[in-house]
């Protein structure tokens, strides 16, 4: 392979590697469920303990898209995330959400439980769950 040809196919990869690494999350519930959209605020209710109106499910915490979630969504670290619901969990007000190693088992999950609510990368939705918020 020439010098040139290297550093084109090199710049096509390193154009691709952003799109690449950064996924699109979205929220998704189950098809039947009567919500259609939700605003960011109200799917952090959930995830930190604030509503019981939906059972949240999430992803491992060896996951980027987790960090991403808890960042973008709720606004806290993994730490943070993690004492509160210790303290939920130690008082019994809530248990904290089910979690599952892949974006499939969130989906497989969220698809067979009407008031499951759960995040996944947008390439990871089909026809079995329902997306109620996109997150930026």
């Amino acid at each position: 392979m020439k010098m040139r040809d290297w550093l084109i196919s090199g710049g096509i990869l390193a154009a691709m590697l952003p799109s690449l690494a950064h996924a699109e999350l979205v929220v998704i519930v189950n098809k039947d469920n009567p919500a259609t959209k939700m605003y960011l605020t109200q799917v952090s209710q959930f995830y930190l303990g604030g509503s019981s109106l939906f059972a949240p499910v999430e992803l491992a915490e060896t996951s980027s898209l987790k960090a991403e979630f808890y960042k973008k969504v709720l606004d806290k670290e993994p730490s943070q995330v993690q004492a509160i619901w210790a303290k939920l969990t130690f008082t019994g007000k809530a248990k904290p959400p089910k979690e599952f190693k892949t974006a499939a088992e969130v989906r497989k999950y969220v698809a067979e439980t009407p008031n499951a609510i759960g995040y996944v990368d947008k390439a990871s939705v089909d026809d079995s769950v329902k997306v109620v918020a996109v997150v930026p």
